[in-house]
Order: C-alpha cells, then sequence, then structure tokens
C-alpha cells in the first residue's frame, strides 16, 4: 500500500510577538525563523515518520529546492514535484505568541499551478488498496479527488483552509479531518446548524460514506462514522509551538487506520505525536518520528 500525499509546499516565515497583531497595528517581532512547511509537507513528513511509503505531488519555484531535500531526507519520494522556472514557492507569514498560539497568512505561489495533466501522469502509479492525502492549499482538488476514486483509492480529505468550493468534495472522501473551526464553518457551508458540543459537532459532519475525525484542541479529538463515536484525550503537555500540530495528528492517525490498526489506537498514536510535535518549534521539524511516539504510548 502506498500512500500518495499531493499538496502544499510552504516556505514558513515565523514571527515571534506578543500578540497577534491588530487591524491598524504595527507590532515589533522579537525573532523572525525560516522553516519548511505546507500543509501538504507537512502531512507527507508525518506520514512517512509514521511508518508508511509514501510520495508527495505538488510544485515548486526555484527557492524552494530546499523543501524537496527536506522531504526526501525525511523518507519520503519527490519525483512527482514539479519545479516550475516561472514561479515562486508558496510561502507563509506566521505570528507566533509566547503561548505558542499562531496565526498565518498564506500566499498560494506554485501550489495553485497544479495542473490536470500533472494529475493525470501521478494518478497513473497508483490503483486499489493505496490512498490519498488532500488539503485545500493547492489547485484543481475537485478533479483530483474525483480521479483518485475511480481509480480505487482511499481518499483523506483535511479541508483546510476551509471554504464552500470545497462542498462538492466530501461524499469523495472516506475520511474527513479537520479542527472545531472548520467544522462549524462547513456545517455553516452545508446551510445546517452548528451545534455547540463537540460529539455533536462530529456527528453531524458524518456521511454514509465519510468518517470524521474531529480534533479538538486540549480537549482531545472525536471519530464518527454515523455508527459510533469514539473519543480521545489530549495528552497534558506545555505547548511552544502549535503550528504543525493538526498536521501531525493527521499524519499519523491515518498511518495507523491505512495500515489496518483500530480507530482507538490511531487516535491515542496520532494525539501522542501531536502532543509530542508542540513541545518543539517551527513546522516539519517538530513532527516526532514513529519511534519516539511509540515509546510515548508505552508501546
Amino acid at each position: 500500500m502506498k500512500v500518495l500525499c499531493f499538496g502544499s509546499l510552504n516556505i514558513d516565515y515565523v514571527y515571534q510577538v506578543p500578540h497577534f497583531a491588530g487591524g491598524g497595528e504595527t507590532l515589533a517581532a522579537a525573532s523572525l525563523s525560516r522553516f519548511s512547511g505546507g500543509k501538504g509537507l507537512n502531512q507527507s513528513i508525518a506520514l512517512a515518520r509514521a511508518g508508511l511509503e509514501v510520495r508527495h505531488a505538488g510544485a515548486v519555484g526555484r527557492d524552494g529546492l530546499f523543501l524537496l531535500e527536506e522531504l526526501r531526507e525525511a523518507g519520503v519520494r519527490t519525483e512527482s514535484v514539479e519545479v516550475l522556472e516561472d514561479a515562486r514557492t508558496g510561502h507563509a507569514i506566521i505570528q507566533r505568541t509566547p503561548s505558542g498560539e499562531n496565526c498565518i497568512l498564506l500566499y498560494g505561489g506554485a501550489n495553485r499551478r497544479i495542473t490536470r495533466e500533472q494529475i493525470d501522469r501521478v494518478l497513473s502509479d497508483f490503483g486499489p488498496g493505496d490512498a490519498l492525502a488532500l488539503q485545500n492549499e493547492t489547485s484543481e482538488l475537485p478533479y483530483l479527488a474525483e480521479r483518485a476514486r475511480e481509480r480505487g483509492l482511499t481518499v483523506a480529505l483535511n479541508p483546510s483552509p476551509m471554504e464552500d468550493g470545497l462542498l462538492p468534495l466530501l461524499p469523495l472522501a472516506n475520511y474527513l479531518l479537520l479542527n472545531e473551526i472548520e467544522a462549524a464553518q462547513l456545517l455553516q457551508g452545508l446551510g445546517k446548524p452548528v451545534p455547540e458540543a463537540g460529539e455533536d459537532l462530529a456527528a453531524a459532519l458524518a456521511l454514509p460514506s465519510t468518517a470524521v475525525v474531529l480534533t479538538l484542541g486540549s480537549q482531545g479529538s472525536l471519530f464518527a462514522d454515523g455508527t459510533r463515536l469514539v473519543r480521545q484525550a489530549a495528552v497534558p503537555v506545555r505547548a511552544v509551538d502549535t503550528t504543525a500540530a493538526g498536521d501531525t495528528y493527521t499524519g499519523f492517525f491515518l498511518a495507523g487506520v491505512l495500515s489496518g490498526r483500530s480507530v482507538e489506537w490511531s487516535m491515542k498514536y496520532a494525539s501522542s505525536a501531536a502532543a509530542i510535535a508542540v513541545t518543539r518549534p517551527g513546522a516539519a521539524p517538530s513532527i516526532p518520528s514513529r519511534a519516539e511516539v511509540l515509546a510515548e504510548m508505552g508501546d
């Protein structure tokens, strides 16, 4: 079984600030750091470090070649990433507070230059038994999801950033992984009421063919598939940087269930991985190895 992560590749510029800048405010940053990032890159690295065979597909400009090296160092294959001569790599401007919270401004760049021709070339190497991980930071997502399902791939969708254009993709996803804000936005887009309780929120999103994984920060996470509801408590830690927590959870959860592990074990695996990640600075550099996570679990 192979996993294709068709997603974004970004350069993250992280500014340490006392608080998030408000409208009209000029705010001095205490420091600036550059990291590799992008939800696609983060999730590819998480999937690989969690123990799966992973190939990344996407696009960068010449300024993003170092991102491919980081993917390869993590064990991710990169031959399906196109290097564009006439585009800049996507990037993110991230404000990070002393408590580890973050606020992100995203520029798509090369990530928005994905073509149907590239998609068809990449998917020709995948078929039944393989899986596709998607996020909403690249172009041509509906076409990609439809072609993947036609080829028999299991599709996992992380609808971030959330927008109405993602609604047609929901029936194509076997797994929908998202946080509370994204879940509320999704229900509003569907014209449904937004429940206050996390359990009701997860249950409201579950479709007959789609399992929902809802992350709740310090309140843990929930799984709902229309027949059952599973809760996983968060692992208590002191957060330094939450930038890649969701991507880490996504990669390790998918690695668990795609490897045949139970939902309960996979949620614990993902929660333990995310807990380690938030104690470290940066996005991709914070993602732990499989061995670290199993040691944390006592497994």
